[in-house]
């Protein structure tokens, strides 16, 4: 979900947890002679959508999913605060980039280690399986760049069960150079790249060389690091 979308979408549970403070109203509670409850019906609304959006968003593992989840678990008017507060947090983060940040080194070194290890091979004399583990790195690159960037990463057009289809990385490719995430001449090196890639990938091995795939090892590793997550 593209992140304009997520900050409008904090924003609406924001709104609603303003609704819900606005709904206080102090009565006898069963143990305490008074306490400031808010609408039981709003407040259960506002919990569950913010525990839907927090996990979906940042994980059930996030402080902020699971602080949520334990301090905003009652309908009193300190639990709905503490809510909004936890949400006001997390919309910072959003709008700072943050979370993109976050994704993105986390990707990126997994991508590094991944690479190493086509390196690797590739210096123990195995081209072909290099090529290909290459080649998938930079297709996971291309399809989390679209993802960052708002750009579908799924046909329209449905397959043989009824799902959208999962686009090509030659369509991820030209919807990033299009959108001008990155120029045209980086294109022409991504599809150069998944040309070879096909090409190990298809048992073609004579129609490319280990030195051009230590070639795309080197340029594949500049290119990720210039059109970062």
């Amino acid at each position: 979900m593209p992140l304009e979308d997520l900050i409008q979408r904090i924003d609406q549970l924001i709104q609603k947890a303003d609704e819900v403070i606005q709904s206080k109203e102090i009565r006898l509670g069963p143990f305490d002679p008074m306490q400031t409850y808010v609408n039981e019906g709003l407040f259960h609304a506002f919990r569950s959508a913010s525990l839907s959006f927090l996990a979906m968003t940042f994980g059930k593992e996030h402080i902020h999913y699971v602080e949520f989840n334990s301090e905003a678990d009652q309908s009193k008017l300190p639990c709905a605060e503490i809510g909004r507060g936890i949400l006001s947090v997390a919309r910072e983060e959003l709008a700072g980039g943050w979370l993109t940040t976050t994704k993105g080194l986390i990707s990126a070194e997994i991508f590094s280690d991944f690479l190493e290890m086509a390196q690797h091979l590739l210096d123990e004399g195995y081209k072909d399986p290099a090529a290909v583990m290459a080649g998938s790195v930079l297709e996971e690159h291309l399809r989390q760049l679209c993802q960052k960037h708002g750009i579908p990463t799924e046909a329209t057009k449905q397959g043989k069960q009824g799902r959208p289809q999962p686009k090509k990385a030659d369509a991820l490719n030209a919807g990033l150079a299009k959108k001008k995430v990155y120029n045209q001449l980086d294109q022409k090196n991504v599809i150069a790249w998944l040309d070879l890639r096909n090409k190990a990938a298809h048992g073609k091995y004579q129609e490319y060389t280990k030195e051009q795939v230590s070639l795309m090892l080197q340029s594949l590793s500049d290119f990720m690091v210039r059109v970062t997550l």
